[in-house]
């Protein structure tokens, strides 16, 4: 009994409540999706290949073989695209290494959903038509705002991201006391959308910025226009990022010298440079369907459902209490 007194970390860090809202949450998705006529799937958590987004530092598990824990059932999910399947969800846990903070935990529940057919800015809709159903009517009078990522650039910075130089861009952050050390184009405008737009978004609002630089396409498909640009987007519920989904690549050739692209990144920065899943390039090789596909953070919806500030609140044990 007095040890317990001096070591309060056993106790959960979400309250009752939220724990109950948790699982109500998660109850509310499946329904949505049962009634849209989505299946449930489950994919491993480990993985023979990590993450090779620069961006993104898997977790490893040495044993006979190196295994990762996957940061998103991404590409097993698309492997289950390629063998025949078409409108498919998971719900479930992924890893993220060194991600610890008020939206932040190394570990945390993502939801995925792959739509065949559907391109993604309808996509992007039925993301708001999840949040409100979710939310009960919460969030029902909240307009949902369209707008591209050079357009809600323009308008908050006054630079536009698809032809201002690095030197554009550190002016703007250091007008607005903002400092970056050694940063490349796509770091800066990563950077000033982070600690600029983003936090100009209107409040009661659901966001759908749409449209990037191809540079930042990541898995989404690059639409030849002038600029050329990703059809990728995000979804904001206010000023919190929620969401983020493409339009998704299917070109196995392209996929392969995107991953082999971020490997050198990775390598010039001295990063560890995980295998490349294979096993993904062969299923996108034998047929990737045109698809649009999502990732939204759950734990974030959660804490917006419940107006909470911190993501630990919403977590019975983060990153602190294990």
């Amino acid at each position: 009994m007095n040890s317990a007194r001096k070591n309060p970390d056993w106790r959960p860090g979400a309250s009752r409540y939220a724990v109950e809202a948790r699982a109500r949450l998660l109850s509310d998705i499946r329904t949505f999706f049962s009634d849209r006529k989505v299946l449930e799937v489950e994919t491993p958590l480990l993985s023979l290949s990590g993450n090779s987004d620069p961006n993104i530092r898997s977790i490893s598990i040495d044993g006979t073989h190196r295994k990762y824990l996957r940061t998103s059932p991404e590409f097993a999910m698309k492997r289950l695209l390629a063998s025949g399947h078409q409108h498919i969800y998971e719900l479930g846990r992924v890893f993220r290494k060194g991600e610890k903070g008020r939206y932040h935990n190394p570990e945390f529940t993502m939801l995925e959903w792959y739509r065949t057919g559907m391109g993604y800015l309808d996509l992007a809709a039925e993301v708001a038509e999840l949040i409100r159903f979710c939310a009960h009517g919460e969030f029902n009078n909240w307009p949902v705002q369209r707008s591209s990522y050079r357009n809600l650039f323009l308008e908050h910075t006054g630079l536009d991201p698809f032809f201002c130089s690095e030197s554009d861009l550190s002016g703007c952050a250091m007008e607005r006391g903002i400092h970056g050390a050694s940063l490349g184009q796509q770091e800066w405008l990563d950077l000033i959308l982070a600690q600029v737009v983003q936090p100009s978004l209107p409040g009661e609002c659901i966001t759908i910025m749409y449209d990037y630089p191809a540079e930042q396409a990541a898995l989404a498909r690059i639409r030849s226009d002038d600029p050329p640009v990703a059809e990728r987007f995000e979804v904001y519920l206010g000023q919190m990022e929620l969401a983020n989904g493409y339009q998704e690549l299917t070109d196995d050739e392209e996929q392969l010298r995107r991953f082999e692209q971020e490997l050198r990144i990775r390598e010039a920065r001295g990063e560890e440079t995980p295998p490349i899943d294979r096993a993904l390039i062969q299923a996108m090789s034998y047929g990737l369907p045109e698809c649009s596909g999502v990732a939204l953070g759950v734990d974030r919806l959660l804490m917006s459902l419940l107006k909470l500030e911190q993501m630990d609140s919403v977590l019975a044990f983060g990153a602190d209490r294990v």
